[in-house]
């Protein structure tokens, strides 16, 4: 079977078309979101910041991963299926305003948090694996710090840009404990995947 044909080169390409989508689609709601007037979705959501700041978060680490991959080992494919989990959390945030489910849909926050978690933190456990920057058994254990650490800095971000100065202000703490542990679970089961993952790949 030809190189290029390969079920890791066809995954990649996959992987390359599904972040090229995730973005697209991403941009485009921000963009609604942004400058489409009176939706009230879009109300007190700082949707002019996420405009700025998404698309610049999606293409960290895709970026810092190309940057990197040159200076130490030439042109070396980059892992485009951990680039399109890392980028599809902002992608399910955005479409849940647009589709309103953050209001009309009591659960929908509480299983956004969890799911978005296990897709982000699975990405960066799979970048941690490519690059071999902790054991296997240990990587169960820093994916799930990765994605407390982010649910924290998450919670951070969305007191500042907005819940500061909201009517949400009276509930946020118990929100925002509740947000930082499903983020954490979310992780966890992420980072016991992965881990799961680097032994069956390494099975004789």
């Amino acid at each position: 079977m030809p190189a290029d044909l390969s079920p890791d080169a066809r995954l990649d390409r996959s992987g390359f078309a599904a972040c090229g989508a995730i973005l697209a689609l991403t941009l485009a709601q921000l963009v609604v979101l942004t400058f489409v007037p009176d939706l009230p979705q879009a109300e007190g959501k700082a949707f002019g910041a996420r405009l700025l700041a998404y698309p610049v978060l999606m293409l960290i680490a895709p970026v810092a991963w190309a940057i990197a991959g040159r200076t130490r080992h030439g042109s070396s494919p980059l892992p485009w299926t951990a680039f399109a989990l890392i980028m599809a959390p902002f992608c399910i945030d955005v479409t849940g305003n647009t589709l309103d489910l953050y209001r009309s849909v009591a659960w929908w926050d509480d299983l956004n948090h969890f799911t978005n978690w296990l897709l982000l933190c699975s990405g960066l456990g799979l970048l941690m694996r490519h690059a071999r920057m902790a054991p296997r058994w240990a990587l169960a254990v820093t994916v799930t710090g990765a994605g407390a650490a982010l649910a924290i800095l998450w919670e951070l971000g969305e007191w500042y840009t907005f819940i500061r100065q909201s009517s949400e202000l009276s509930t946020a703490y118990e929100d925002t404990l509740g947000d930082e542990t499903l983020g954490t679970a979310g992780g966890a089961v992420a980072g016991v995947l992965v881990s799961l993952l680097g032994r069956r790949d390494h099975a004789p």
